[in-house]
């Protein structure tokens, strides 16, 4: 069943590369989405796809690369909107 994911990553986690760890682990799981930093120091991910798929994101945003300090990950579910073509880093 698809799905939509309203993820944010709370920690150590700008600087360190997660928003290219995060989009190649999407990309591996054929998700579908974005990725950005957020002013305050988080990073917000809204993917979509198969929620198996999405929840195996989740799981490897408590990883991150290695510099990275994760504190909290909190996600919002939703709807399956379909308006994505791929997974983008956002700037």
């Amino acid at each position: 069943m698809k799905k939509r994911a309203n993820i944010i990553v709370s920690g150590r986690v700008q600087g360190v590369f997660f928003r290219v760890y995060a989009k190649q682990k999407a990309e591996k799981l054929k998700l579908i989405g974005w990725i950005r930093n957020v002013p305050n120091g988080q990073v917000e991910i809204v993917a979509e796809g198969e929620e198996k798929d999405l929840k195996d994101l989740i799981k490897q945003c408590y990883n991150g690369p290695s510099g990275a300090k994760i504190e909290e990950v909190t996600v919002e579910w939703g709807n399956y909107k379909g308006e994505f073509n791929e997974f983008k880093v956002l700037v």
